[in-house]
């Protein structure tokens, strides 16, 4: 006799993402996987006295959205300090980091984003002083490659950092930014808080599953306490910064080692490093002169390529302009089977006719943020930094699609939101990089899984697989706006974990 269903889904609008043109009223689950997917009458034979039953009332029920590329850390100081992301200029920025101050130590707010102000730059230190001329402060650009420093927090820390990558009026990049970074870095009681706010976060928002860029953290021991403890609601994929990789190899982690929640992902590395910035790397200058800058050197970068994936690991490299994109293929290219290790390239955001083709026939992954379409329309700061040309060419993961590339979305935690990320690759503004809702979606589930070792266990909804879902407020095929759609239930591994129908 068939033992009965745990959990069944019934009236509800089910996308398995394997099959587009079938949609499905109900799903059973039994320890945590999906055992049947069907018409509610085949569901129903499945429910016992103890089955728990969601009627879903017609909404759409998907994959649970998988972040191939995000900061959860950062996230949390997003949610626990200033969080400056959509401010209208500086004057707001100052605002919320008075705001936000409390009595001692830093004062620190993430995620300011200049190009969306009229006639202003970055934050500077004049700027800053007016928070505090006490404390330090430090506000973080959204990319995370570009701080500002009020007087204070420069005096402290300025002889520690290279002078090519402190630009004056308080502002600093690149190595510079890392100096602020380790002297702010929680202990295990903070990081803890803001982790769970994060997960909490990620949660409200479809989100099952992150590939976390973890360095100087106390993050993988957080994240393994919480899975002992029963309280992490995330599957969590542990990519370690390059500077780890001695401590990684010595503990004997090695990609796709861990349990069910928490795993050891790839080993991460810069090249280059961005357009807000200008230091993203690239074969014709930027319109206001300078091509970038190299954060790893190509030689280094190989270098590690070989050690690292010798040794079994995954690899992970951050290459935004046209030619560092190039040197990446080209050191993944020198080893055997780099799609079969999956290597990837994060972000791929200018891609040359090359590029593409060497994405489909290498196998690497292109780990890509759609949010970043919010640069791309005419006057953005793609346009500022590359020229209206240049700018048409950024984020093509249609031409990327149609080569046969794989493609994995993730935020880079700017904002973390799927659904923000799909309506934008929806409604990019070239051909050659919108997708339709449901390659955009699939990106966010079964690409990002891929990406992760994961597409045998996650990414679509099949019996066997793990029952990571999400139900959501409205069909993002008919609704008028995708980035208006909630998260209604979050469901990990067949238990509710975000519920938002009250």
């Amino acid at each position: 006799m068939t033992r009965a269903a745990d959990l069944i889904l019934r009236n509800a609008g089910i996308h398995t993402l394997t099959d587009p043109d079938r949609v499905h009223e109900a799903l059973a689950v039994r320890d945590g996987r999906v055992v049947r997917v069907g018409k509610g009458y085949e569901v129903d034979f499945l429910e016992g006295v103890e089955t728990d039953v969601i009627d879903c009332e017609g909404r759409v029920v998907l994959p649970g959205f998988v972040d191939a590329h995000t900061h959860m850390e950062t996230l949390g100081r997003y949610l626990v300090y200033a969080d400056l992301s959509g401010a209208s200029g500086p004057e707001e920025c100052i605002e919320r980091l008075r705001e936000s101050a409390g009595s001692e130590g830093w004062v620190l707010g993430f995620g300011y984003d200049e190009s969306a102000w009229d006639d202003a730059g970055y934050l500077t230190s004049d700027e800053l002083d007016r928070v505090s001329d006490e404390r330090p402060v430090a506000a973080f650009r959204e990319d995370m490659h570009v701080a500002s420093l009020n007087t204070v927090a420069l005096a402290r820390h300025e002889g520690e950092m290279p002078a090519t990558d402190v630009q004056g009026d308080g502002v600093i990049v690149e190595t510079a930014v890392d100096v602020i970074y380790r002297a702010i870095v929680p202990g295990p009681e903070e990081t803890r808080e803001l982790l769970v706010a994060a997960q909490e976060f990620a949660n409200a928002r479809g989100v099952t599953g992150v590939h976390d860029m973890v360095r100087n953290s106390h993050a993988p021991r957080v994240y393994r306490e919480l899975d002992s403890e029963g309280a992490l609601s995330l599957r969590v994929r542990i990519n370690y910064w390059s500077d780890h990789l001695d401590a990684v190899s010595e503990a004997g982690l090695r990609t796709n080692h861990g349990s069910g929640m928490v795993r050891t992902g790839a080993i991460k590395t810069y090249t280059d490093g961005s357009f807000g910035g200008r230091t993203a790397k690239l074969t014709e200058p930027y319109t206001e002169g300078g091509t970038g800058q190299w954060v790893v050197p190509p030689a280094e970068l190989r270098k590690l390529v070989e050690r690292a994936d010798g040794e079994g690991y995954q690899l992970s490299a951050h290459a935004i302009g046209d030619a560092a994109i190039e040197e990446v293929l080209d050191a993944f290219e020198s080893i055997d089977e780099p799609g079969a290790a999956r290597h990837r390239i994060e972000h791929a955001e200018l891609l040359s006719e090359s590029a593409i083709e060497r994405f489909a026939d290498s196998g690497v992954v292109a780990s890509v943020q759609p949010n970043f379409f919010k640069w791309a329309a005419e006057g953005g700061l793609y346009a500022d930094r590359l020229g209206d040309e240049r700018r048409k060419r950024t984020n093509r993961y249609r031409d990327l699609l149609d080569a046969g590339a794989n493609l994995a979305f993730g935020s880079d935690c700017m904002p973390l939101d799927p659904l923000l990320g799909v309506h934008h690759a929806v409604n990019a503004p070239a051909e050659g990089q919108r997708l339709t809702v449901t390659e955009a979606l699939r990106a966010y589930t079964s690409g990002a899984a891929y990406a992760g070792f994961d597409d045998h266990r996650v990414g679509t909804i099949e019996a066997g697989k793990i029952a990571d879902l999400v139900v959501l407020s409205d069909s993002p095929w008919d609704a008028d706006s995708i980035r208006e759609i909630d998260a209604a239930l979050t469901l990990v591994g067949g238990e509710v974990v975000h519920d938002a129908t009250g």
